[in-house]
Protein backbone atom coordinates (compact mmCIF):
# COMPACT_ATOMS: atom_id res chain seq x y z
CA UNK A 1 0.00 0.00 0.00
CA UNK A 2 1.30 3.27 -0.79
CA UNK A 3 0.15 4.74 2.48
CA UNK A 4 2.19 2.78 4.13
CA UNK A 5 4.97 3.10 2.30
CA UNK A 6 4.91 6.20 2.99
CA UNK A 7 4.60 6.28 6.24
CA UNK A 8 7.70 3.85 6.54
CA UNK A 9 9.93 6.24 4.45
CA UNK A 10 8.77 9.19 7.12
CA UNK A 11 9.50 7.04 10.21
CA UNK A 12 12.93 6.47 8.54
CA UNK A 13 13.56 10.28 7.69
CA UNK A 14 12.21 10.40 12.11
CA UNK A 15 15.41 10.72 13.32
CA UNK A 16 17.31 13.47 10.95
CA UNK A 17 13.90 15.59 11.38
CA UNK A 18 14.68 15.97 15.12
CA UNK A 19 18.54 16.63 14.13
CA UNK A 20 17.44 19.41 11.94
CA UNK A 21 14.89 20.67 14.54
CA UNK A 22 17.63 20.31 17.06
CA UNK A 23 19.63 22.62 15.04
CA UNK A 24 16.97 25.19 14.54
CA UNK A 25 16.45 25.72 18.23
CA UNK A 26 20.05 26.08 18.96
CA UNK A 27 20.67 28.46 16.30
CA UNK A 28 17.07 30.73 16.59
CA UNK A 29 16.97 33.79 14.63
CA UNK A 30 14.38 36.64 15.31
CA UNK A 31 11.76 37.82 12.34
CA UNK A 32 13.41 39.39 9.29
CA UNK A 33 17.28 38.12 10.98
CA UNK A 34 16.67 34.24 9.49
CA UNK A 35 19.77 34.77 7.47
CA UNK A 36 21.67 31.69 9.08
CA UNK A 37 18.77 29.79 8.87
CA UNK A 38 17.84 30.14 5.60
CA UNK A 39 21.24 29.77 4.80
CA UNK A 40 20.97 26.35 5.94
CA UNK A 41 17.66 25.51 4.80
CA UNK A 42 18.71 26.80 1.10
CA UNK A 43 22.13 24.25 1.17
CA UNK A 44 20.18 21.57 2.56
CA UNK A 45 17.02 21.78 -0.36
CA UNK A 46 20.40 22.74 -2.86
CA UNK A 47 22.38 18.88 -1.69
CA UNK A 48 18.94 17.02 -2.16
CA UNK A 49 19.06 17.47 -5.73
CA UNK A 50 15.79 17.65 -8.14
CA UNK A 51 14.91 20.88 -6.61
CA UNK A 52 14.66 24.40 -7.76
CA UNK A 53 15.61 26.79 -5.19
CA UNK A 54 15.32 30.56 -4.94
CA UNK A 55 15.75 33.14 -2.36
CA UNK A 56 12.35 36.13 -3.23
CA UNK A 57 13.13 37.80 0.09
CA UNK A 58 16.19 37.95 2.10
CA UNK A 59 15.45 35.12 4.50
CA UNK A 60 12.88 33.23 2.80
CA UNK A 61 13.48 30.29 1.02
CA UNK A 62 11.55 28.18 -1.80
CA UNK A 63 12.05 24.79 -2.94
CA UNK A 64 9.75 23.58 -5.89
CA UNK A 65 9.93 20.19 -7.15
CA UNK A 66 8.51 19.23 -10.89
CA UNK A 67 6.78 16.04 -11.46
CA UNK A 68 7.29 14.12 -14.09
CA UNK A 69 4.08 14.70 -15.37
CA UNK A 70 1.50 17.61 -15.31
CA UNK A 71 -0.76 17.98 -12.40
CA UNK A 72 -1.52 20.78 -9.67
CA UNK A 73 0.79 22.97 -8.25
CA UNK A 74 0.27 22.47 -4.29
CA UNK A 75 2.26 24.41 -1.94
CA UNK A 76 3.53 23.23 1.45
CA UNK A 77 4.53 26.39 3.81
CA UNK A 78 6.60 26.36 7.42
CA UNK A 79 7.74 29.50 9.30
CA UNK A 80 11.05 29.60 10.55
CA UNK A 81 11.26 32.43 13.01
CA UNK A 82 11.96 32.27 16.42
CA UNK A 83 10.05 35.10 19.37
CA UNK A 84 12.20 37.54 21.33
CA UNK A 85 12.70 36.00 24.86
CA UNK A 86 15.65 34.16 26.64
CA UNK A 87 15.30 30.35 26.58
CA UNK A 88 15.66 28.99 30.56
CA UNK A 89 15.63 25.54 29.31
CA UNK A 90 18.42 23.07 30.40
CA UNK A 91 18.91 21.03 27.12
CA UNK A 92 22.30 19.88 25.17
CA UNK A 93 20.46 21.98 22.21
CA UNK A 94 19.28 25.07 24.29
CA UNK A 95 19.26 28.47 22.59
CA UNK A 96 22.83 29.88 22.14
CA UNK A 97 21.29 32.91 20.82
CA UNK A 98 20.31 35.14 24.07
CA UNK A 99 17.15 37.23 23.40
CA UNK A 100 15.91 34.73 20.91
CA UNK A 101 13.90 31.34 21.11
CA UNK A 102 12.15 28.84 19.75
CA UNK A 103 9.20 28.78 21.64
CA UNK A 104 6.32 28.45 19.00
CA UNK A 105 7.32 25.11 17.10
CA UNK A 106 8.84 26.94 13.88
CA UNK A 107 11.63 24.96 14.43
CA UNK A 108 9.80 21.85 14.09
CA UNK A 109 7.71 23.31 11.12
CA UNK A 110 10.91 24.50 9.42
CA UNK A 111 12.63 20.29 10.08
CA UNK A 112 9.21 18.52 8.95
CA UNK A 113 9.06 20.85 5.57
CA UNK A 114 12.69 20.14 5.25
CA UNK A 115 11.85 16.09 5.49
CA UNK A 116 9.32 16.38 2.88
CA UNK A 117 11.51 17.87 0.66
CA UNK A 118 14.04 15.43 0.92
CA UNK A 119 11.62 12.31 0.95
CA UNK A 120 10.15 13.86 -2.33
CA UNK A 121 12.96 14.92 -4.53
CA UNK A 122 13.35 11.31 -4.49
CA UNK A 123 9.93 10.98 -6.31
CA UNK A 124 9.97 12.92 -8.86
CA UNK A 125 9.26 10.48 -11.41
CA UNK A 126 6.25 9.60 -9.38
CA UNK A 127 4.51 12.34 -8.90
CA UNK A 128 2.14 14.49 -11.05
CA UNK A 129 2.50 18.58 -11.14
CA UNK A 130 4.70 20.82 -8.41
CA UNK A 131 5.44 20.34 -5.07
CA UNK A 132 6.26 23.84 -3.80
CA UNK A 133 7.93 23.99 -0.58
CA UNK A 134 7.81 27.90 1.21
CA UNK A 135 9.86 28.77 4.32
CA UNK A 136 8.13 31.91 4.85
CA UNK A 137 10.19 34.30 7.79
CA UNK A 138 8.81 36.38 10.17
CA UNK A 139 5.55 34.83 10.90
CA UNK A 140 5.67 36.38 14.69
CA UNK A 141 5.95 40.16 13.39
CA UNK A 142 3.46 42.18 11.42
CA UNK A 143 2.94 42.79 8.96
CA UNK A 144 4.37 39.43 8.73
CA UNK A 145 6.39 37.23 6.17
CA UNK A 146 3.67 35.65 3.86
CA UNK A 147 2.56 38.87 2.65
CA UNK A 148 5.83 39.93 1.59
CA UNK A 149 6.13 36.28 -0.07
CA UNK A 150 2.81 36.85 -1.90
CA UNK A 151 3.73 40.28 -2.92
CA UNK A 152 7.29 38.74 -4.00
CA UNK A 153 5.07 36.18 -6.38
CA UNK A 154 5.47 32.79 -4.76
CA UNK A 155 1.81 32.28 -5.36
CA UNK A 156 1.90 32.77 -8.60
CA UNK A 157 -0.08 29.51 -10.37
CA UNK A 158 -0.52 27.53 -6.94
CA UNK A 159 -3.77 26.06 -6.78
CA UNK A 160 -3.97 24.95 -3.72
CA UNK A 161 -1.91 25.56 0.25
CA UNK A 162 -1.59 23.78 3.42
CA UNK A 163 0.03 24.57 6.96
CA UNK A 164 0.74 23.01 10.03
CA UNK A 165 1.33 24.47 13.30
CA UNK A 166 2.85 22.03 16.16
CA UNK A 167 0.56 22.39 19.63
CA UNK A 168 0.90 21.84 23.15
CA UNK A 169 -2.93 22.15 23.54
CA UNK A 170 -3.28 18.75 21.89
CA UNK A 171 -2.20 15.41 22.30
CA UNK A 172 0.67 13.72 20.59
CA UNK A 173 -0.81 12.12 17.99
CA UNK A 174 -3.98 14.33 17.20
CA UNK A 175 -4.53 16.15 14.29
CA UNK A 176 -7.12 19.43 15.38
CA UNK A 177 -9.12 20.28 12.19
CA UNK A 178 -11.68 23.08 11.69
CA UNK A 179 -14.16 23.86 9.00
CA UNK A 180 -14.16 27.65 7.74
CA UNK A 181 -12.53 30.14 10.59
CA UNK A 182 -9.37 28.78 12.13
CA UNK A 183 -7.91 31.98 13.56
CA UNK A 184 -9.05 35.80 14.12
CA UNK A 185 -7.90 38.64 12.89
CA UNK A 186 -5.67 40.55 14.77
CA UNK A 187 -5.77 44.61 15.25
CA UNK A 188 -4.02 46.68 17.27
CA UNK A 189 -5.06 49.96 18.54
CA UNK A 190 -3.39 53.42 19.63
CA UNK A 191 -5.26 56.08 21.78
CA UNK A 192 -3.56 59.29 22.66
CA UNK A 193 -5.92 61.37 25.43
CA UNK A 194 -4.47 65.32 25.09
CA UNK A 195 -5.70 67.29 28.04
CA UNK A 196 -4.23 69.63 29.95
CA UNK A 197 -1.42 69.37 32.61
CA UNK A 198 -0.48 71.03 35.83
CA UNK A 199 0.24 70.56 39.77
CA UNK A 200 -1.26 67.95 41.25
CA UNK A 201 -2.98 70.48 43.67
CA UNK A 202 -4.94 72.78 41.22
CA UNK A 203 -6.71 70.31 39.14
CA UNK A 204 -9.53 72.70 38.42
CA UNK A 205 -6.59 74.27 35.87
CA UNK A 206 -5.55 71.18 34.26
CA UNK A 207 -7.48 68.90 32.37
CA UNK A 208 -6.66 65.77 33.62
CA UNK A 209 -5.77 62.75 30.58
CA UNK A 210 -5.17 59.91 33.31
CA UNK A 211 -9.15 59.88 34.61
CA UNK A 212 -10.37 60.76 30.85
CA UNK A 213 -8.10 57.56 29.88
CA UNK A 214 -9.29 55.65 32.52
CA UNK A 215 -12.84 56.00 31.86
CA UNK A 216 -12.19 55.43 27.93
CA UNK A 217 -10.85 52.19 29.33
CA UNK A 218 -14.15 51.60 31.04
CA UNK A 219 -16.02 52.33 28.25
CA UNK A 220 -14.25 50.47 25.47
CA UNK A 221 -15.09 47.41 27.63
CA UNK A 222 -18.57 48.23 26.68
CA UNK A 223 -17.83 47.31 23.32
CA UNK A 224 -17.86 43.50 23.41
CA UNK A 225 -20.41 43.49 26.29
CA UNK A 226 -23.30 45.79 24.66
CA UNK A 227 -22.28 46.86 21.48
CA UNK A 228 -21.73 43.57 19.69
CA UNK A 229 -24.31 41.00 19.08
CA UNK A 230 -23.65 37.72 21.61
CA UNK A 231 -23.42 35.45 18.17
CA UNK A 232 -20.50 37.30 17.33
CA UNK A 233 -17.11 36.60 18.65
CA UNK A 234 -14.97 39.48 19.13
CA UNK A 235 -11.89 39.89 22.26
CA UNK A 236 -10.56 43.77 22.94
CA UNK A 237 -7.82 43.87 25.39
CA UNK A 238 -5.95 47.14 26.66
CA UNK A 239 -2.62 45.90 27.14
CA UNK A 240 -0.53 49.07 27.75
CA UNK A 241 -1.06 52.60 29.84
CA UNK A 242 1.42 55.24 29.57
CA UNK A 243 1.20 58.80 30.94
CA UNK A 244 2.80 60.82 33.47
CA UNK A 245 6.73 61.10 35.26
CA UNK A 246 6.53 62.83 38.59
CA UNK A 247 3.97 62.11 41.60
CA UNK A 248 2.87 65.59 41.73
CA UNK A 249 1.99 66.51 38.29
CA UNK A 250 -1.04 65.93 36.03
CA UNK A 251 0.48 65.14 32.95
CA UNK A 252 -1.02 66.32 29.69
CA UNK A 253 -1.07 63.59 27.48
CA UNK A 254 -2.09 59.43 28.14
CA UNK A 255 -1.59 56.66 25.73
CA UNK A 256 -3.75 53.67 25.71
CA UNK A 257 -2.39 50.67 23.45
CA UNK A 258 -4.49 47.36 22.95
CA UNK A 259 -5.23 44.60 20.72
CA UNK A 260 -8.53 43.35 18.67
CA UNK A 261 -9.54 39.50 18.02
CA UNK A 262 -12.62 39.16 15.45
CA UNK A 263 -13.87 36.33 12.76
CA UNK A 264 -16.44 38.50 11.26
CA UNK A 265 -14.78 40.89 8.44
CA UNK A 266 -18.13 43.16 9.30
CA UNK A 267 -17.41 43.35 12.65
CA UNK A 268 -13.51 43.85 12.31
CA UNK A 269 -14.52 46.68 9.60
CA UNK A 270 -16.81 48.37 12.61
CA UNK A 271 -14.02 47.91 15.69
CA UNK A 272 -12.27 50.66 14.65
CA UNK A 273 -15.34 53.14 14.27
CA UNK A 274 -16.46 52.33 18.02
CA UNK A 275 -13.45 52.52 19.11
CA UNK A 276 -13.01 56.20 18.27
CA UNK A 277 -17.20 57.28 18.61
CA UNK A 278 -16.36 56.01 22.49
CA UNK A 279 -12.78 57.48 23.12
CA UNK A 280 -13.92 60.66 21.09
CA UNK A 281 -16.95 61.04 23.36
CA UNK A 282 -15.54 60.68 26.89
CA UNK A 283 -12.50 62.56 25.94
CA UNK A 284 -15.04 65.56 25.13
CA UNK A 285 -17.13 64.76 28.03
CA UNK A 286 -13.95 65.89 30.31
CA UNK A 287 -12.31 68.40 28.34
CA UNK A 288 -9.90 66.25 26.87
CA UNK A 289 -9.37 65.51 23.14
CA UNK A 290 -8.13 61.90 21.50
CA UNK A 291 -6.22 61.09 18.75
CA UNK A 292 -7.11 57.25 17.53
CA UNK A 293 -5.26 55.18 15.26
CA UNK A 294 -5.98 51.77 13.74
CA UNK A 295 -3.89 49.03 12.46
CA UNK A 296 -4.93 45.48 10.79
CA UNK A 297 -2.75 42.98 11.42
CA UNK A 298 -3.48 39.98 10.34
CA UNK A 299 -6.36 38.57 8.55
CA UNK A 300 -8.11 35.48 9.84
CA UNK A 301 -7.58 32.28 8.97
CA UNK A 302 -10.09 30.49 6.91
CA UNK A 303 -9.87 27.02 5.94
CA UNK A 304 -11.52 25.92 2.87
CA UNK A 305 -14.58 23.96 3.26
CA UNK A 306 -13.99 21.22 0.80
CA UNK A 307 -10.50 20.79 1.21
CA UNK A 308 -10.84 20.74 4.69
CA UNK A 309 -13.28 17.73 4.16
CA UNK A 310 -10.24 15.77 2.32
CA UNK A 311 -8.13 16.60 4.71
CA UNK A 312 -10.43 14.93 7.43
CA UNK A 313 -10.63 11.77 5.30
CA UNK A 314 -6.62 11.29 4.11
CA UNK A 315 -6.27 11.48 7.99
CA UNK A 316 -8.89 9.28 8.92
CA UNK A 317 -7.40 6.59 6.40
CA UNK A 318 -3.61 7.18 7.47
CA UNK A 319 -3.93 7.29 11.46
CA UNK A 320 -7.64 5.73 11.67
CA UNK A 321 -10.65 8.14 12.59
CA UNK A 322 -9.86 8.76 16.21
CA UNK A 323 -7.20 10.77 15.14
CA UNK A 324 -9.42 13.49 13.77
CA UNK A 325 -9.98 16.11 16.21
CA UNK A 326 -12.82 18.91 15.64
CA UNK A 327 -11.57 21.97 17.39
CA UNK A 328 -13.08 25.50 17.92
CA UNK A 329 -11.72 28.26 16.25
CA UNK A 330 -8.58 29.89 18.33
CA UNK A 331 -8.22 33.75 18.79
CA UNK A 332 -4.33 33.79 18.43
CA UNK A 333 -3.42 35.09 14.60
CA UNK A 334 -1.27 33.35 11.84
CA UNK A 335 -0.20 35.09 8.92
CA UNK A 336 -0.76 31.99 6.74
CA UNK A 337 -4.28 33.90 5.79
CA UNK A 338 -1.83 36.30 3.39
CA UNK A 339 -1.39 33.03 1.20
CA UNK A 340 -5.31 32.28 1.27
CA UNK A 341 -6.42 36.05 1.40
CA UNK A 342 -4.40 38.55 -0.20
CA UNK A 343 -3.38 35.47 -2.70
CA UNK A 344 -6.83 34.28 -3.03
CA UNK A 345 -5.53 30.52 -2.87
CA UNK A 346 -7.76 27.72 -1.48
CA UNK A 347 -6.11 26.16 1.60
CA UNK A 348 -6.01 24.59 4.53
CA UNK A 349 -4.00 24.77 8.33
CA UNK A 350 -4.23 22.13 10.73
CA UNK A 351 -2.94 21.23 14.36
CA UNK A 352 -0.58 18.97 15.30
CA UNK A 353 -0.36 17.71 18.87
CA UNK A 354 2.72 17.66 20.41
CA UNK A 355 1.02 17.70 24.12
CA UNK A 356 2.63 14.47 26.40
CA UNK A 357 1.67 14.67 29.75
CA UNK A 358 4.35 11.79 30.72
CA UNK A 359 6.96 13.44 29.28
CA UNK A 360 6.22 16.97 30.26
CA UNK A 361 5.81 18.76 26.78
CA UNK A 362 2.17 20.63 28.48
CA UNK A 363 3.56 24.12 28.83
CA UNK A 364 2.37 26.49 26.43
CA UNK A 365 3.88 28.19 23.51
CA UNK A 366 5.29 31.57 23.47
CA UNK A 367 7.18 30.55 27.19
CA UNK A 368 10.46 30.61 28.30
CA UNK A 369 10.30 26.41 29.16
CA UNK A 370 8.42 25.72 26.40
CA UNK A 371 9.52 21.87 25.36
CA UNK A 372 8.25 19.88 22.47
CA UNK A 373 7.21 15.91 22.38
CA UNK A 374 9.38 15.37 19.31
CA UNK A 375 7.06 12.46 18.40
CA UNK A 376 4.24 15.60 16.72
CA UNK A 377 7.25 15.57 13.88
CA UNK A 378 6.30 12.67 12.72
CA UNK A 379 2.64 13.45 12.30
CA UNK A 380 3.50 16.42 11.28
CA UNK A 381 5.64 14.78 8.37
CA UNK A 382 3.46 12.41 7.84
CA UNK A 383 0.25 14.63 7.31
CA UNK A 384 2.17 16.84 4.53
CA UNK A 385 3.13 13.18 2.99
CA UNK A 386 -0.47 12.32 3.01
CA UNK A 387 -1.94 15.01 1.03
CA UNK A 388 1.04 15.59 -1.42
CA UNK A 389 0.26 11.08 -2.20
CA UNK A 390 -3.77 12.12 -2.37
CA UNK A 391 -3.24 14.96 -4.30
CA UNK A 392 0.00 14.40 -6.85
CA UNK A 393 0.55 10.77 -6.76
Amino acid sequence: MAANRLLNEVKQLHEQIIEWRRHFHQNAELSFEEYKTSDFIEEKLKSFGNIEVSRPTKTGVIGKIHGKTEGPVIALRADIDALPMTETNDLPFVSVNKGAMHSCGHDGHAAMLLGIAKLFSEKTEQLKGTLVCIFQHAEEVPPGGAIEMVRAGVMEGVDEIYGIHLSSNYPTGKFGVVSGPLTSATDRFDIKVIGKGGHSSLPEQCVDPIVAAAQIVTGLQNIVARRISAYDTAVLSVCQIHGGDAYNIIPGEVTITGSVRTFSKELRNNMPVMIKEISDGIAASMGAKCEVSYERGYDSVVNDEALTDTAREVIADWFGQEAVLEIQPVMPGEDFSAFTEAAGCPGVFIEIGTRNEEKGTTRPHHNTTYLMDEDGLYYGTAFFAAMIEKKMM
